[in-house]
């Protein structure tokens, strides 16, 4: 496998890491008891996204990492995963 495709494999990754990690350690303004006039109850005291941001990028790294080891190495071959659509001759 490419460079690029690695790149796209980590773009996706890193999506699916974000969409995960975002609920961790968030608190409402409700239950901190800091309702502000004109927001809404709901929305997060602090979200903490750069510390977000970090985590994952570290954490898709990791796996992106462990899956281009494994198939550097053999142990996981692209032809193991069926492929729909593909025209056989």
């Amino acid at each position: 496998m490419g460079v690029t495709t690695y790149i796209a494999i980590y773009f996706i990754v890193w999506w699916v890491v974000i969409f995960t990690v975002l609920p961790f350690g968030v608190r409402s303004q409700h239950e901190d008891g800091a309702v502000e006039d004109g927001t809404e109850p709901g929305a997060p005291q602090r979200p903490l996204l750069l510390r977000k941001a970090l985590i994952t990028t570290v954490i898709s790294a990791v796996i992106v990492l462990v899956f281009a080891w494994a198939v550097e190495t053999g142990r996981l071959h692209v032809d193991m995963f069926p492929m729909p659509f593909t025209i056989y001759k």
